[in-house]
């Protein structure tokens, strides 16, 4: 796969992962004994929030209130596309019965998990989507109970357009509280919660871990670190929008890659040429965050055919692949390893990031090489049942029974000799008493 490179990427420094993993311990440790009074010195002392955790329904009514009614109109819009997508894929998780042979009945149910705990980043940026995206699919996935929760931004509380969003996406309750003691007040059934069966949704980096270290008797969504795009042009793309749509995904934070492959080298070109200009546009913090994400982790590289950049595509598996050349339709089949793909010049990331329909919250770090985004089948149980007739039994216990015995597994052996015995016994019993 000949490639060269016209920006690479130096890096940025290591994280102190195990410093945050430290801290994240120490603080569930803290929360799983001290309960709710703990989560609310912890929301007091680092988010400086004094007022309640649990958002009421005079208050959602109120902020719902103040959000002007074109903004509304267009979160609505969102949660429309957002929903019919879901309903769409939960149409595709069927129940279903099959018989494998005469008498051997199975099947599988899809369940939808009891508890859903839904985090919505806060702080710099107002995730409104984000509420959308993980909320409504829950509900539409059919969750009995969901809590939201979100971190108060500068003493406020949570925006009203966010709380707009998530009580119009069908949150059971909303809580003002966020970072570690945000997920473990979901976690671990605090203010008036019941405990999550699953925890979603993306945050930074002590959210990350704490999901990671809650893992295992409690489901997440995914590993998330920050997020990351590529984009894939050939000689047919047009530099500024290419430019635009890198810039637009590295505001993210100064620790989102953003990457473009591409078989022309002057499209290559005038793209690096454009990028600061872009970014020197931006108002703060968004410019400095570009900035820095595009200095230490943006890089081209001008490869020498079509598949070579499928082929880097692959390798890389981004959070977000956005191809910009002719062909759409090949590369959506030849592709392999994506959170989301983004076909055409019509299409942007953004798109996918607020309002287009397909779930945001999507895997990073290359982990799409194995999984793909949140759906409404993280918040489904698919489980499976059987039934055994007098057609099958013989050589099920048979085969079984042979089987165990192989593995040295005598007890299971045994269980199937049992049935085997009994059905021996009930058609003896009918054909003398026939």
């Amino acid at each position: 796969m000949p490639m060269t490179y016209l920006k690479t990427a130096p890096g940025q420094p290591l994280q102190t992962a195990a410093d945050v993993a430290d801290t994240v311990q120490v603080m569930l440790a803290r929360l799983r004994t001290g309960g709710a009074q703990v989560a609310l010195e912890y929301a007091r002392s680092l988010d400086g929030w004094q007022g309640e955790i649990t958002v009421t329904r005079d208050q959602i009514s109120a902020a719902s209130a103040r959000v002007p009614q074109a903004l509304k109109d267009d979160i609505d819009w969102a949660h429309d596309n957002i929903s019919r997508f879901a309903e769409a894929q939960r149409a595709t998780a069927q129940d279903m019965t099959v018989e494998l042979r005469p008498g051997l009945i199975a099947g599988q149910r899809q369940i939808p998990l009891g508890a859903a705990g839904c985090y919505v980043p806060g702080g710099r940026y107002s995730h409104i989507a984000s509420a959308l995206m993980s909320i409504a699919t829950a509900r539409v996935a059919g969750v009995a109970d969901i809590t939201a929760c979100s971190p108060p931004c500068a003493g406020e509380g949570i925006p009203d357009a966010m709380l707009y969003a998530m009580d119009l996406a069908g949150a059971t309750r909303i809580l003002t509280i966020g970072g570690v003691q945000g997920i473990a007040a979901l976690a671990f059934g605090l203010f008036g919660a019941p405990p999550a069966d699953i925890l979603v949704g993306p945050g930074n980096a002590y959210v990350a871990e704490a999901k990671r270290q809650l893992f295992g008797p409690i489901g997440i969504d995914m590993f998330a670190g920050p997020t990351d795009s590529l984009i894939l042009a050939d000689d047919t793309a047009d530099p500024e929008t290419v430019a635009a749509d890198l810039v637009g995904q590295a505001e993210h934070g100064a620790n989102s890659p953003v990457w473009l492959a591409t078989t022309d080298r002057a499209l290559a070109s005038a793209v690096l040429g454009r990028i600061p200009a872009l970014i020197a546009d931006l108002p703060e913090p968004n410019r400095s965050a570009a900035a820095t994400a595009w200095a230490d982790l943006g890089e081209i590289v001008l490869c020498d055919s079509a598949e070579d950049m499928a082929d880097f595509a692959d390798t890389r598996a981004p959070e977000h692949l956005h191809v910009q050349a002719r062909d759409l339709d090949g590369w959506r089949t030849r592709l392999r390893a994506y959170g989301s793909l983004f076909l055409g010049e019509k299409t942007t990331v953004a798109f996918g990031d607020k309002a287009a329909g397909p779930n945001h919250v999507l895997p990073t770090s290359g982990a799409a090489r194995y999984t793909g985004g949140l759906s409404v089948h993280k918040f489904l149980k698919t489980v499976t049942w059987q039934e055994v007739d007098d057609r099958a039994l013989p050589d099920l216990a048979r085969v079984t029974a042979s089987l165990s015995r192989a593995e040295r597994m005598e007890g299971h052996a045994r269980t199937a000799d049992i049935r085997l015995a009994q059905g021996n016994a009930e058609r003896r019993s009918a054909t003398s008493a026939g």
